[in-house]
C-alpha cells in the first residue's frame, strides 16, 4: 500500500514498483488507485499492488479488495509518501503482523517517533511493524542540485530503491537492489549513475524502533481511517478538485447562499421551544446561547492596579438556562486590530476567502473571510503546543529557522520549548514573527493552529432571583514576560471590552460548587478575589428563601483580598445579608491593610470551635474557591480545628476530609 498525495512528486512510485513486478512472467501485478478526497486538504491517494503468483484473467477492483484494518489488516508493506498522513490517519492500521512500514519524509527516527501518535505506536508494538524512513528529497538535493525535473525523477528512485530494500528483506544487499532496479531504470537518471543512488539510498535508510506509549491523561484526537470516496481528482477541465482548507472565491461563496440545499443538509426539525442556532459556533459540540451585555461595571477603583468587573447579559428568548454554582463558558473573539495588523504583516487580504473545517476534529466546511476566521475561531493568539513548531517547520525556507523550529519541537528541545511556554508565553503568531521563513498559506495555518477554546467563569446569580439574566466577576489577566513584553489574557480582555447591547456567545458548564440537599445544612464558604462569584449565587438563594420565611441553616463567609477599599468585591451585598442574618459570619481577610497580613486560613482559625462542629456534627460543607496557593494552609487550619475540637489526630481528621470529599461536602474549585 502507498499512501500519498495525489499530485505530490512521488504520485508515479507506485507504478514504477508495478511496472518492476510486471517484467517478472511468473508475478501477475495489479495496481488499485484510490482516493478519499474528505478527510485532507487536496484528498490522499492509495494505490495497492496486488501480487499473485499465476497469471489470471481477473482483474481486481476496489470492491473484491476491500480495506482491511482490523483485527491484522492485509498489507504487508506499507509506504506513507505524506508525512502529515502519519499523525492524522490510521495508516498503520492496514498493515499484517510483521509487515515493513517507509516512511519517505523529513523526519529522522527520532522525529520520527515524536511524531508517531500513540494509537499508531500501540499498533505498530502490537503487530511488531518494522518502520523505516528515508529523506528522499534530501538525497535528491544532494545528486541533483535544486528542484526541478532530474531531482524529482531521483526523488522517485530513491524511495524506490528503500521499497526494493525492504522488499528483499534479509537477502537484500546494496548491489542486489540496484541490480533489480536495472529491470526498470537505465544505468543513469537524468545523467546521474544508478550505482550513486543506490549507495545514497542504502545509507539513507534508517530504521525508526517503536517502544510502546506512555501512559497519558491527554486526550488524543482520534486518527482518520481512509475512506474510499472518489475515482479521481481532477475535473474535466483539468482543475484540481479541492476539499479540505482551501482559499475560496466569492463567486463560491454565493454558490452555498444561492443552492444551500446542494451544498448543506437540511436542518433537522425540531419542537425546541428556543431551537439551537445552527451558525452559532457550529464548531463545538456544546448547546450554545447567544446572549447581550447589559452591564459591565468596573467594580475596583481605576487607579487600582486590578480591574476587576462585573458583567450581566440578558438572557430572554435564548432558552438558557442555569443551576447554582455552574460555570458560563464564553466564546471570546481575538482583539480586532491584533488580527489585522497580523493580516499586514503576514501578507494576506483579510477580506479574502477561506474554506476551513467548521471544526479541527470534524469533516463539515464552511467559507468565511480570513478576518472573520481569524478573529471568531483560530486560535492565533494562543499557547502553541510542541507540535505546531515541527508542523510550521516544514514551511521554513530558511534552513536556520527549519533547523530551531524541529529542535523545539523534538525531544531535546523540551527546555527550550518550556522556556518559550511557561515563561515567555508565546503565541502562534509571536513563533511566526520569531521565524518569519516559515509562512504556511493561510488555509493550511488555519488548520494548523486550531479553535479558540471556551474560557469558563463561574456563575455570579442564581436564576431563581434574577431570572432571564445572568452575571459574572471577571478580573482582567494581564503581566509582563522576561523580555518585559506586556500581555493580556484572551478572554478577559475581550469581556473588559464589551459594550452595551453587543452579543456575547457562551454555553453553559457543569461544575462541582453545588448547594447541599438540605437548606439546613451550615455553608461554610471560602473565597479569594473573583472565587467570591459562586458564592454571591449561594447566597442570592439563600436570601430569597429567607424572605419567603422558610429556614435556613448557618453560613460562615470568608472573604480574602488585598484591600478592603479597593476590592471588597460586592461588599456593599455581603454587609446588606450580615445585616439580615443571611451571613451568620463573615471572616474578611484584607492581607494589606494592617501591619501584618492576615489571610483567610487565619479568620477560619479565629472560628475553628465553630467549624469543627458544622462538619463533624451538622453536615456542614466547606467550599473554596480561586487560586490554588491557599489550600495547604486553608486544609491544615481546619484539621487542626478538627484535632482540637472534634477529637481527631491528623491523620483522622485529614482522612475525614478525604471522606468529605466523596460526599460532597469538601469542595476545591481551584485554579
Amino acid at each position: 500500500m502507498f499512501f500519498g498525495a495525489p499530485n505530490s512528486v512521488l504520485m508515479t512510485l507506485p507504478r514504477l514498483v508495478e511496472d518492476m513486478f510486471a517484467t517478472h512472467k511468473s508475478i501477475e501485478a495489479r495496481q488499485l488507485t484510490d482516493y478519499d478526497v474528505f478527510s485532507k486538504k487536496g484528498g490522499i491517494s492509495l494505490d495497492r499492488i496486488v501480487l499473485s503468483k499465476s497469471l489470471t484473467d481477473l482483474v481486481p477492483i476496489s470492491v473484491s479488495v476491500p480495506l482491511v484494518t482490523e483485527p491484522q489488516g492485509q498489507a504487508d508493506f506499507i509506504a506513507i509518501l505524506d508525512q502529515t498522513l502519519l499523525k492524522g490517519h490510521k495508516v498503520l492500521a492496514y498493515a499484517k503482523p510483521g509487515a515493513a512500514v517507509l516512511v519517505v519524509s523529513s523526519w529522522n527516527p527520532e522525529e520520527l517517533l515524536a511524531n508517531l501518535p500513540p494509537e499508531s505506536a500501540e499498533v505498530a508494538v502490537a503487530r511488531q511493524l518494522r518502520v523505516f524512513t528515508i529523506n528522499a528529497k534530501d538525497i535528491a538535493g544532494k545528486i541533483a542540485g535544486a528542484a526541478g525535473p532530474a531531482h524529482d525523477a531521483v526523488q522517485n528512485v530513491v524511495a524506490h530503491l528503500a521499497f526494493l530494500r525492504l522488499y528483499l528483506g534479509n537477502n537484500a544487499t546494496e548491489d542486489l537492489v540496484v541490480k533489480a532496479a536495472r529491470a526498470v531504470y537505465d544505468e543513469a537518471i537524468q545523467g546521474f549513475p544508478l550505482s550513486k543512488i543506490g549507495a545514497h539510498a542504502w545509507a539513507g535508510l534508517q530504521e525508526a524502533y517503536v517502544a510502546t506509549p506512555e501512559a497519558t491523561e491527554a486526550q488524543a484526537a482520534p486518527l482518520r481511517p481512509f475512506e474510499v470516496n472518489a475515482i479521481a481528482v481532477e475535473a474535466e477541465d483539468g482543475e484540481t478538485v479541492v476539499n479540505g482548507t482551501h482559499l475560496s472565491s466569492w463567486h463560491d461563496a454565493a454558490k452555498h447562499l444561492l443552492f444551500p440545499s446542494v451544498y448543506a443538509p437540511e436542518a433537522e426539525p425540531s419542537d425546541e421551544l428556543y431551537p439551537q442556532i445552527p451558525e452559532l459556533r457550529p464548531e463545538i459540540p456544546d448547546r450554545t446561547f447567544l446572549v447581550t451585555c447589559t452591564v459591565n461595571r468596573r467594580l475596583t477603583p481605576l487607579d487600582y492596579d486590578r480591574n476587576v468587573f462585573h458583567l450581566e447579559f440578558d438572557t430572554s428568548g435564548t432558552g438558557l438556562k442555569y443551576e447554582i454554582g455552574e460555570a458560563l463558558g464564553v466564546h471570546g473573539w481575538n482583539d480586532e486590530q491584533e488580527v489585522l495588523d497580523f493580516c499586514n504583516w503576514y501578507g494576506v487580504d483579510p477580506n479574502a476567502l477561506v474554506t476551513i473545517p467548521v471544526s479541527a476534529d470534524g469533516d463539515q466546511l464552511h467559507t468565511r473571510t480570513v478576518f472573520q476566521a481569524l478573529q471568531q475561531q483560530i486560535d492565533l493568539f494562543g499557547r502553541p503546543g510542541k507540535s505546531f513548531y515541527t508542523d510550521v517547520a516544514d514551511y521554513a525556507t530558511s534552513p536556520v529557522e527549519k533547523y530551531a523550529l524541529k529542535f523545539i519541537g523534538s525531544a531535546e528541545g523540551v527546555s527550550t520549548f518550556k522556556k518559550l511556554n511557561e515563561k515567555d508565553t508565546v503565541t502562534f503568531a509571536d513563533v511566526l514573527r520569531m521565524y518569519p521563513s516559515a509562512k504556511p498559506p493561510i488555509e493550511v495555518l488555519c488548520t494548523l493552529v486550531g479553535d479558540i477554546k471556551p474560557r469558563h467563569y463561574s456563575i455570579a446569580s442564581a436564576q431563581a432571583v434574577v431570572g432571564d439574566s445572568v452575571h459574572l466577576l471577571v478580573v482582567t489577566v494581564d503581566w509582563v514576560t522576561p523580555s518585559g513584553t506586556p500581555r493580556l489574557g484572551q478572554c478577559t480582555r475581550y469581556l473588559s471590552g464589551l459594550k452595551i447591547g453587543q452579543k456575547v456567545t457562551v454555553s453553559i458548564k457543569p461544575s462541582v460548587m453545588k448547594l447541599p440537599p438540605s437548606n439546613m445544612q451550615p455553608l461554610i464558604m471560602a473565597g479569594l478575589g473573583t472565587g467570591a462569584a459562586p458564592f454571591r449565587a449561594f447566597l442570592q438563594y439563600r436570601a430569597m428563601l429567607a424572605s419567603k420565611g422558610e429556614p435556613i441553616g448557618p453560613v460562615y463567609y470568608y472573604f480574602g483580598s488585598r484591600h478592603r477599599h479597593q476590592e471588597y468585591l460586592y461588599g456593599e451585598e455581603i454587609e446588606a445579608w450580615i445585616m439580615d442574618g443571611i451571613v451568620s459570619r463573615a471572616g474578611l481577610a484584607f492581607s494589606r491593610d494592617g501591619p501584618k497580613k492576615v489571610y483567610i486560613q487565619h479568620k477560619m482559625l479565629e472560628d475553628a470551635e465553630d467549624l469543627a462542629r458544622m462538619l463533624t456534627e451538622q453536615e456542614g460543607v466547606f467550599y473554596l474557591c480561586g487560586p490554588t496557593w491557599p489550600v495547604p494552609d486553608v486544609y491544615n487550619a481546619l484539621v487542626g480545628a478538627m484535632v482540637k475540637n472534634g477529637g481527631h489526630t491528623e491523620e483522622s481528621a485529614g482522612q475525614y476530609l478525604e471522606d468529605l470529599k466523596e460526599l460532597e461536602r469538601y469542595v476545591l474549585e481551584v485554579y
